[in-house]
């Protein structure tokens, strides 16, 4: 599922709602946040709200070799109010940055993303699309932290699963080791396919009855909710959580795989 870009800018909005709740009811933002280690539930609120604030920049510059500088040192230097009332206002403030951003530019204007060589447009449908994706996962973070993690919304995570292969995966460089297909299939139906080799690594959405994502056709085929692939994929659990067929072994090398494009 591919959301149309206003879709995408309402999520955004929904899912930042969703973090601010869950560090609103946490009892304290000293709390250790289990799936981001070393990090305080403070820690991951600086990190979600700067990241808005850093995409906008971005994205409002328009195209470019790199983020701006300006946007980076922002970033490095950010403080945000420690008190909890004043960090969920910031919070707000933050995705609301985001927001007018993504509002101004339409999403077609070009920008700089890190996901340069990837099967994702570098432009404001492409950053908007990325950023539901990371405000719903730290969303889980956030929840994490106070013991009551939820799964991600059914319709988010069907389209993290095509988002994080085609921005995270997807790839020019070469595969290092033998050609392979990786297979991800959701107990919901759609499936996905991931092709690495010489070439690079592209990914491929199939039909919920295509069998190009079973473990006859593929090295390793991993099978579990639309939310848990997600939540694997971002190594929030662990693989062994989910069904594994065929070559388990292969997905420590995509892990461990920095592809150098």
């Amino acid at each position: 599922m591919t959301f149309e870009f206003s879709e995408l800018r309402r999520l955004i909005g929904e899912r930042s709602t969703a973090f601010r709740a869950a560090v609103a009811s946490a009892p304290s933002l000293d709390a250790q946040v289990p799936t981001c280690p070393g990090w305080t539930l403070f820690d991951l609120a600086r990190h979600l709200g700067g990241g808005d604030r850093y995409w906008a920049a971005i994205v409002g510059a328009g195209p470019a070799d790199a983020p701006p500088e300006h946007a980076v040192a922002e970033r490095a230097a950010l403080t945000p109010p420690g008190e909890r009332e004043a960090l969920l206002d910031w919070l707000a403030d933050s995705t609301q940055v985001l927001l007018d951003a993504l509002r101004d530019a339409g999403p077609d204007r070009s920008c700089w993303t890190w996901w340069g060589a990837s099967q994702s447009p570098q432009n404001a449908g492409g950053v908007a699309r990325h950023r539901v994706q990371e405000s719903t996962v730290h969303t889980y973070d956030a929840q994490r932290a106070q013991g009551t993690p939820q799964p991600l919304p059914e319709d988010v995570a069907l389209d993290g699963v095509d988002e994080f292969l085609s921005t995270c995966c997807a790839t020019t460089a070469a595969w290092p080791h033998k050609p392979t297909t990786f297979g991800f299939r959701t107990a919901e139906g759609p499936c996905w396919r991931l092709t690495v080799d010489g070439t690079g690594a592209r990914s491929v959405r199939l039909g919920a009855t295509d069998t190009a994502g079973d473990p006859d056709e593929a090295g390793v085929c991993v099978t579990g909710t639309a939310s848990d692939l997600v939540l694997y994929l971002y190594d929030r659990i662990p693989a062994d959580s989910q069904r594994l067929d065929g070559h388990a072994e292969l997905l420590d090398l995509l892990r461990a795989w920095e592809p150098e494009d």
